[in-house]
């Protein structure tokens, strides 16, 4: 941490004389990203990653802590070991010209700075190198078989049989799935070849995914979400994506085209979900007695069913999302303090360190309060 290069790479926070980084790194993701844009393992208003892991748990309490400890693990621990990685390659691969002369026989169109980790691996010594490449392997497996069967499960369910085969065997549905899963591996090598680096790849994905967070956090709260809603908002944003990456200039900054597609999404979505009709009634109320989503966006659902005589018994429940509102935000409060507190204890910081880490404490026994309020309105 004393070498002169790494000082300059110490501050947790960014340059704030840089304007257009301090908005690309830290405005845009605190007011807009968050709960603007759809990534993998991030969604907004949940998802299939996290759903995937908490449906497998033993019950509501097991799946809340497990993602409670995924969350700790996967932003305030995980991140450390790769930054300090990064700041030793900074030391010991100063420049690409320093990689390129450690490893000669590497093409120089593939020496980039992305190629620092696994130059500094070559470091290790032969069984912690493989103990190493085995946990990158079984990450990559992890994500890999996540993602095929999610995407697959999407298309043979809510598309194939619901509009092709609504007649179709399991052993046809799992047959289905196997030729997608097969397809979807096919065209992510076409486009891998295309690609130029990981963050090229990062940078598609939020771009495909921006402006549709909004639309999924608000299906829990306004009846007036619609499939019609869903679908434009997620062809909208693809054609807006493909629009960037292949058609616009690149002198337009990531978060420009970022804020961009939010804006031109977000309209298009919003548009169609007031041009299209509203989604059955029945399916409404159905949905209403089995998530019980309560709260004024839901209401008109509710009190049209009561004028129908077609009661929806909500008694003995009290609606809890405001608590669980801010059960969320002193969560994120507790992660991201012990992120930053883990950092300056690492960088020998140490009075920020103990003040971040008893904010974290403070944040998890608050945390822990305000969730045993949520659970017992839900069992009162």
């Amino acid at each position: 941490m004393s070498h002169e290069v790494v000082q300059t790479k110490l501050s947790i926070l960014p340059d704030f004389n840089d304007t257009g980084l301090v908005v690309a790194v830290f405005i845009v993701p605190l007011t807009v990203q968050w709960w603007s844009v759809w990534y993998p393992g991030a969604e907004p208003g949940g998802g299939g990653y996290i759903a995937q892991r908490m449906l497998a748990a033993k019950n509501e309490t097991h799946a809340t802590g497990a993602t409670l400890l995924f969350n700790v693990a996967h932003y305030a621990l995980r991140p450390w070991p790769w930054i300090l990685v990064a700041l030793a390659s900074i030391v010991v691969f100063p420049t690409l010209e320093s990689l390129q002369a450690a490893f000669p026989h590497i093409d120089s169109s593939v020496v980039k700075h992305d190629l620092a980790y696994p130059a500094m691996m070559t470091l290790l010594p032969g069984g912690l190198r493989g103990l190493v490449l085995a946990s990158l392997m079984a990450a990559y497996m992890s994500t890999l078989s996540t993602l095929l069967n999610l995407g697959s499960s999407y298309i043979v369910n809510d598309f194939y049989h619901r509009f092709v085969r609504g007649d179709a065997s399991e052993k046809e549905l799992v047959f289905v799935g196997r030729i997608v899963i097969l397809l979807t591996m096919i065209l992510g090598s076409i486009m891998g070849l295309w690609l130029n680096n990981a963050v090229q790849v990062f940078h598609i994905i939020l771009q495909i995914g921006a402006g549709t967070g909004l639309l999924f956090i608000l299906q829990w709260f306004w009846w007036r979400i619609n499939a019609f809603s869903e679908i434009t908002a997620m062809v909208v944003s693809f054609a807006v994506a493909v629009y960037f990456e292949f058609f616009c200039s690149t002198d337009v900054a990531d978060w420009k085209r970022l804020v961009s597609g939010i804006c031109v999404t977000t309209a298009a979505w919003m548009l169609a979900t007031f041009l299209t009709r509203p989604t059955e009634e029945a399916t409404l109320r159905r949905f209403h007695r089995l998530i019980r989503p309560g709260g004024p966006g839901w209401r008109a659902v509710h009190e049209r069913a009561e004028a129908d005589g077609d009661t929806i018994d909500c008694s003995g429940e009290t609606w809890s999302v405001p608590v669980g509102i801010l059960c969320m935000i002193t969560g994120c409060f507790a992660v991201y303090s012990a992120l930053f507190a883990t950092g300056y204890w690492i960088y020998g910081n140490y009075v920020p360190a103990v003040v971040l880490t008893c904010v974290a404490a403070a944040c998890v026994v608050l945390l822990f309060r305000t969730w045993r309020i949520v659970t017992d309105r839900k069992s009162g």
